[in-house]
């Protein structure tokens, strides 16, 4: 690696907490399907999405703090979705957890910056070619919901099942 170069992540992976986050946000769908939406306790979503209870705290009041879920009180109490799944858009779930999904600063939307080095953001080859590939994948993300994802398991199974 060349000197001054700091390793970085693979632009576009999850992190782990977003993983934590969707597979709670998964086991609270499957509790709100059906006729009457069952709370979860924080301990029945750690268990049935083997996520870390630690984790999942900071979590759902992260979800709860953005509107996706809410919390009830008391002996029956627990976690549930604050909205239908399909209202729920995996995008803005992406920003909430991970931050920024841009590769490039001068391309995103809710944290633009202007590049350090770039003297003509117009004439910007690196810019034009990653704006394209953002640009499909924002057109695939922002399409999503927690309702494709519930709907999922199918295709999943197909997938793994190589």
């Amino acid at each position: 690696m060349p000197v001054g170069f700091a390793p970085r992540s693979v632009a576009w992976m999850i992190t782990q907490k977003m993983k934590y986050a969707l597979k709670a946000l998964l086991v609270l769908g499957d509790a709100a399907a059906g006729p009457a939406p069952e709370p979860l306790t924080i301990e029945a979503v750690a268990k049935r999405s083997a996520t870390p209870k630690r984790f999942l705290e900071q979590i759902l009041l992260e979800l709860r703090n953005a509107g996706m879920v809410s919390s009830i009180r008391g002996r029956s109490g627990g976690y549930v979705l604050t909205r239908k799944p399909e209202e729920v858009p995996i995008a803005a779930l992406l920003r909430l957890i991970d931050g920024p999904i841009a590769p490039l600063q001068c391309l995103s939307q809710g944290a633009y910056q202007r590049c350090e080095d770039c003297t003509d953001e117009a004439a910007c080859r690196i810019r034009k070619v990653f704006a394209e590939v953002y640009w499909s994948y924002l057109i695939l993300i922002e399409s999503l919901t927690l309702a494709d994802l519930l709907a999922s398991d199918d295709v999943a199974r197909r997938v793994t099942a190589d």
